[in-house]
């Protein structure tokens, strides 16, 4: 028993964008960006259970529509209108899993009877099991890149197209798409983030009222689903018929010229790239006034269809998580003259009104909603001011610091009393307010800003892997350049026709019969990605000489890359007695980018630690995914102060290594080169780790 939609508490831009989708399937999908366990799967699967019904073409696998078929359909030909009438069913749900393979998305074909017998016998796929329903993907952004293309150019042309060595099959697919991701994990890339129509941010309310209404309502469908459903039918179903009416509507709602001309003045004003932003917008202006029973688009269309079709499309950091600054928005409509047929009453006068839920809640819960929605936007305008001021707190700091730090290098420089560098700066003068004293900690800790990022040189795995595709290092890949071929283990699915061909003919074949015995599978070779680990030495000696904000553009930078060449990253920190794992394997290069920045400095140097750690992050992640190949980037000056470092880099002695040195200064020992020495890796100097252009 599906969990109601109508019943799902808040959420209200959620069920707004599945809504419109569902209204137009035109607006091209919704992405939901949101933290683990606030009901994403539950309400885009309660979506499906208020789609209408659609009629089939009897015994058709790809569910083609009686009044009007597709002509090329594998299963037709359906000339004309079914004559036979159809049969009634309901929306499907396809749901679509991480690990499914390209022939599981789109279909695949029988080889062996291909080439043996030259009959094209296709397996429809999962696109065409969802066509005319939803095709709903889980963690989206955990996805192959290939895999997460396909399924967004059938949702854009609504045709799946398959082509196996020279035999080829096509199909309709249109479908809702709904797919969801926790930004923990990872983020798309910007331009697969494109082809979604809308994007929404989810997070669990703060309010203590409506978490515990959460809680009701859940516990109530545990003790008895069928009941709680029972409860929910008659808001159900009046949803379900607004639902139906709306596209009914639809194709009738006019989009007038200022409208069309507020669309382009938005997307114009936020800097988004190409057009595909103004048609989405359009198109979901066009959804949201069918659904507010209007039969034009008016600024409010506009309005709400820009804040869920351009967060995640206008121009930003790869650091930076999409959003959309509304005051902007609101400033960009109100250049143009309003339409004078626009009402100025926002409630249309022969229409539902869209503002309120559409679950049939009463306004009590309504007003309770805009009230959160209110006090949680104050809350993150305090949340930025708060970030603001202490980014200038900090920078005062760092400005008044500078003597201290100073001295603290010059300490660290005197080979005549190591333990000078253990000792603060700060014993020497009295600590300032809410500071602790020197009685209170070993060693002062320092701050310091990071540079801008930059272009970084490439650093890659040596040999060939099989990992999962990307573009670091070199590795076995389903697409990519052939490098050979070898008998399948299993069914074929990309044919080398040379290398089957000569089997043949060695086998003795006549009149050109080729048997499933002689078929041969390319071997392609691509780019890799790989588990980036990065192990910095955030001791006191690494804040000398304002070194750690250099350190920080370097590693910010080598995230950056990490970002573009679809790799996992994360980060060990060693400092005082002991290293820490302060990000676990994640695809999230922004949690890498945030621990970065506020990475403080002070203390000894136990680059042994931060080897043996190192060495027990890569044997659990080898246990999770042992085909993805890693790269430890160690970030030191080398100069450890304890612990036994020679028998930490026998531990690492199998992994590839690189070391970026970050001794500066006229006197240099060279110890980040003996350590390099022994893990066998490369030595790279701090400077060095930028990316160089060769001279033509």
């Amino acid at each position: 028993m599906t969990y109601p939609f109508s019943a799902v508490v808040g959420m209200d831009d959620l069920k707004l964008a599945l809504i419109l989708n569902a209204v137009s399937p035109r607006v091209g999908g919704v992405l939901v960006r949101g933290e683990k366990g606030t009901a994403k799967s539950t309400i885009v699967r309660a979506l499906a259970e208020l789609l209408p019904p659609v009629e089939v073409v009897p015994g058709c696998r790809f569910a083609c529509d009686p009044a009007a078929p597709y002509r090329e359909c594998p299963d037709g030909p359906h000339d004309g209108p079914h004559d036979g009438g159809g049969e009634t069913r309901r929306a499907r749900l396809v749901e679509l899993p991480v690990g499914a393979s390209e022939d599981r998305l789109a279909g695949s074909l029988d080889l062996e009877k291909a080439l043996a017998h030259g009959v094209a016998a296709f397996e429809p796929g999962l696109l065409a099991a969802a066509h005319r329903g939803v095709l709903y993907v889980d963690e989206v952004n955990l996805l192959h890149d290939h895999l997460v293309d396909l399924l967004l150019d059938a949702a854009a042309l609504g045709t799946c197209y398959v082509e196996r060595e020279g035999v080829s099959v096509r199909h309709a697919a249109r479908f809702l798409l709904a797919g969801t991701m926790n930004p923990e994990e990872g983020e798309l890339r910007p331009q697969l983030l494109d082809r979604f129509g809308l994007t929404v941010e989810v997070r669990a309310s703060r309010d203590p009222g409506e978490r515990a209404e959460v809680i009701r309502r859940r516990m109530a469908y545990e003790r008895d689903p069928d009941r709680f459903a029972a409860d929910w039918d008659a808001r159900e179903g009046e949803l379900a018929a607004r639902i139906a009416e709306a596209r009914k509507r639809v194709e009738s709602v006019r989009l007038p010229d200022a409208a069309l001309k507020q669309i382009a003045t938005v997307c114009a004003g936020f800097e988004v790239d190409g057009m595909r932003a103004d048609l989405v917008t359009a198109h979901a202006a066009v959804a949201h006034a069918a659904w507010a029973g209007r039969d034009r688009v008016t600024t409010r269309d506009v309005r709400e269809a820009a804040r869920l079709a351009l967060p995640h499309r206008r121009r930003r950091d790869p650091f930076d998580a999409p959003g959309l600054d509304e005051n902007k928005l609101d400033e960009l409509l109100n250049q143009l003259p309003d339409d004078p047929d626009d009402p100025e009453d926002p409630t249309p006068p022969d229409g539902p009104d869209e503002t309120s839920e559409p679950n049939g809640v009463d306004q009590e819960q309504t007003d309770q909603s805009q009230t959160d929605a209110n006090r949680a936007s104050k809350d993150q305008a305090s949340k930025d001011q708060a970030s603001r001021d202490q980014a200038s707190r900090d920078q005062a700091n760092q400005n008044q610091t500078g003597q201290d730090q100073t001295d603290q290098n010059q300490s660290n420089q005197n080979p005549a009393d190591p333990g000078l560098a253990e000792r603060s700066p700060a014993s020497n003068r009295s600590p300032r307010e809410g500071e602790p004293d020197a009685g209170q900690t070993q060693a002062a800790e320092s701050f310091q800003v990071p540079g801008a990022p930059y272009k970084a040189r490439l650093f890659s795995v040596p040999g060939v892997g099989g990992g999962a595709p990307g573009r670091r290092s070199r590795g076995r890949s389903a697409r990519g350049r052939t490098v050979g071929s070898r008998a399948p283990k299993a069914k074929v699915t990309q044919v080398h026709l040379m290398a089957t061909l000569r089997a043949a003919a060695l086998r003795g074949w006549r009149r050109g019969a080729v048997t499933p015995a002689d078929l041969r599978e390319a071997v392609r070779e691509g780019r890799e990605g790989n588990l980036v680990l990065f192990v910095v030495d955030a001791s006191g000696s690494m804040g000398a000489r304002k070194r750690m904000g250099e350190v920080k553009a370097a590693v910010l930078s080598l995230l950056l890359d990490a970002y573009q060449r679809r790799d996992k990253i994360g980060m060990i920190t060693f400092r005082g007695d002991s290293a820490e794992l302060v990000l676990p394997p994640t695809s999230s290069v922004e949690a890498g980018a945030a621990r970065m920045r506020l990475l403080r400095t002070g203390g000894r140097t136990p680059i042994a630690a931060g080897l043996v750690k190192a060495a027990e992050v890569l044997r659990v992640e080898h246990l999770r995914d042992p085909a993805r190949r890693p790269l430890v980037v160690v970030v030191t000056d080398g100069r450890a102060t304890s612990g036994d470092a020679d028998r930490a880099t026998a531990l690492l002695r199998d992994t590839a290594c690189v070391v970026v040195d970050c001794e500066s200064g006229p006197v240099r020992l060279g110890l980040a080169a003996r350590l390099a020495f022994r893990l066998n890796a490369p030595v790279v100097g701090l400077a060095d780790v930028a990316h160089v252009m060769k001279a033509a």
